[in-house]
């Protein structure tokens, strides 16, 4: 049963100039693994825009984008090599309530811009 689905779309340029106008803003959106790669430099702004879709869609698909704690939603990547959402805190407490029990996550990028499409399954 589907609980939810969100798709969401970023542009790159705005999220990088964001970044840069807001000394912190990274810290607010992103954990430090998602800000980084797994040898420690800097992930790269499509990554980062992304991740940032995936998590607005995550909300859209959870119907609570006012109550969404940007690092409660971790997008790593499963051992495919597919990206995935960890859950914590009050973004894992609401999609158990929710009845949710898989979230399945597309991300691509090109042209400037970063979509994300997220299915809540219960």
């Amino acid at each position: 049963m589907i609980i939810g689905t969100g798709v969401d779309v970023c542009a790159v340029a705005r999220l990088e100039a964001a970044l840069g106008r807001h000394p912190g803003l990274a810290d607010r959106l992103f954990t430090r693994a998602e800000q980084t790669l797994a040898d420690g430099s800097p992930r790269g702004f499509n990554s980062l825009a992304g991740r940032f879709a995936a998590k607005e869609a995550l909300a859209k698909a959870l119907a609570t984008p006012e109550t969404l704690a940007w690092t409660d939603a971790e997008v790593t990547t499963g051992p495919s090599g597919a990206p995935v959402f960890v859950l914590r805190g009050g973004v894992a407490a609401h999609a158990e309530a929710a009845g949710v029990r898989g979230i399945h996550l597309s991300i691509s990028h090109d042209g400037g811009l970063a979509v994300a499409f997220v299915v809540c399954e219960g």
